[in-house]
């Protein structure tokens, strides 16, 4: 989920990379290159050991064993615990968003072991790689997940708890790339495909305004149908993924309001603009006033999460900064909040006689998810995993740069269970964050079946 407003420089490619990546139906300009060793199993990354960190695993109980298709049911039964290995791995070695080139080199390798042609975006990291022949008249359907991490550093204690400092999958995501990329490889095993599936393996999701903008820029969208993509829930139980036809997460923008004073004695404030008292009426001011502008309904939330000024207890500060976020589920709302936040800073620091510089930064828009795409991936689910699969789900106020695709194609973002049922639950964006790996299996197989159902509807 989006938390961080950076978009950067790119950091670099590898120092290594191998052979250029073939044409697969999409843009040339989208190309890049990617690194295929010919070993088998679990790689480390680029210039990096696995010593220290066990990533062996034992039997995996899949939840929707014998649901078929026969060829999906053999294909996890083979390669179950490579799922699991697969995610231990990515987990183990994290990287930054725009950073994470190493974690594609592991997953083109893996992509193209199966004869697949996976091609690098052009920022140089995540990827995109076709499943099946495009038909005329035949349908795309696109399967996204996030392979970045966040700036956190693990407490978890597990024996593939990251190995980098400061870096962290407390969002799951190391959980969204092996799905996806099981589902991919599942279904490259198919004997025969009603259609073309499209993975994307998306970095950068947790800057804003999110990599989502470099996958459309490359055009990989060009030509889907719908688009599907999963996000662990841990407040979920694992063996359900909650869906919901609407809007499931928020618009989230970044407010940064710099204010400008000339100071002065806490004795004497009437000779001069008392800036923390304007801060304060604006840290108190307006959320009030959008809560009387802004319909209720739409979800708008308006919390700081940081105030800086002055340092004497007797001196009135030249200057001080107030940050937080913006969130909506209404989109509409959304396209009207920078205008309206604007005005309203405007009333509530005229009379005071300090100065500002308002920076509103528009991060992502909320997450809608249309009718029949959501239809389509209930009928996946309960295909997959039985009726019992299915769970309703409330709208997040977290931010999720999914929302990009939906400006483009229709389709549905559910949430995956992960909770083992015992424990207290173990939160996203937590160093703590914990998932039972059973939602691996169950999440490939949501995904390979919803692929399939919207392939021949």
């Amino acid at each position: 989920m989006t938390v961080v407003d950076s978009r950067g420089s790119d950091p670099g490619r590898p120092s290594n990379s191998g052979s250029a990546v073939e044409e697969a139906g999409w843009p040339a300009a989208a190309q890049g290159t990617l690194l295929a060793p010919d070993v088998d199993g679990p790689s480390a990354p680029i210039g990096s050991t696995m010593s220290g960190v066990d990533t062996s695993v034992g039997a995996v109980a899949d939840l929707g064993a014998g649901r078929g298709p026969s060829w999906l049911d053999s294909w996890l039964a083979e390669n179950a615990q490579r799922v699991v290995a697969w995610r231990r791995h990515i987990h183990a070695y994290p990287e930054l968003s725009r950073a994470e080139h190493e974690t594609t080199a592991f997953l083109a390798e893996q992509l193209t072991r199966a004869g697949l042609k996976p091609q690098v975006l052009p920022v140089g990291t995540g990827l995109v790689c076709d499943i099946g022949e495009h038909r005329p008249g035949g349908r795309t359907v696109a399967l996204r997940a996030d392979i970045d991490a966040l700036p956190l550093t693990e407490a978890t204690g597990l024996p593939y708890a990251s190995t980098v400092d400061g870096v962290a999958h407390a969002c799951g995501h190391d959980a969204h790339t092996t799905v996806a990329l099981g589902a991919a490889l599942a279904l490259a095993s198919a004997p025969e495909l009603p259609g073309r599936v499209r993975l994307i393996l998306q970095p950068a999701e947790e800057v804003m305004p999110g990599g989502a903008l470099d996958v459309l820029a490359a055009g990989a969208l060009d030509g889907v149908d719908r688009i599907f993509g999963l996000h662990c829930d841990p407040r979920l139980p694992v063996g359900q993924i909650g869906t919901r036809v609407g809007a499931i997460t928020s618009a989230s923008d970044l407010l940064e309001l710099r204010m400008t004073s000339p100071g002065g004695h806490t004795s004497r404030p009437h000779l001069t603009a008392d800036l923390v008292h304007a801060l304060g009426t604006v840290i108190t001011g307006l959320p009030t006033l959008l809560s009387r502008r802004v319909d209720p309904r739409t979800g708008t939330v308006l919390t700081w999460g940081a105030v800086h000024a002055g340092e004497a207890p007797n001196a009135i500060p030249q200057d001080g900064v107030l940050t937080g976020t913006l969130r909506t589920g209404d989109r509409d709302t959304w396209a009207k909040l920078e205008p309206l936040v604007h005005e309203l800073v405007h009333s509530l620091l005229a009379p005071l006689g300090v100065g500002f510089d308002l920076q509103h930064r528009r991060g992502v828009p909320p997450v809608v998810n249309d009718q029949e795409s959501t239809e389509l991936f209930r009928a996946g689910i309960e295909a997959a995993l039985g009726e019992e699969a299915l769970a309703s789900t409330p709208q997040s106020s977290g931010g999720e740069d999914f929302g990009w695709y939906l400006e483009h194609v229709p389709g549905s973002f559910a949430r995956l269970g992960v909770h083992s049922g015992s424990g207290r639950v173990k939160d996203l964006h937590q160093p703590t964050f914990a998932l039972d790996e059973r939602a691996l299996l169950v999440g490939v197989r949501a995904m390979v079946h919803t692929a399939l159902r919207t392939l021949r509807s």
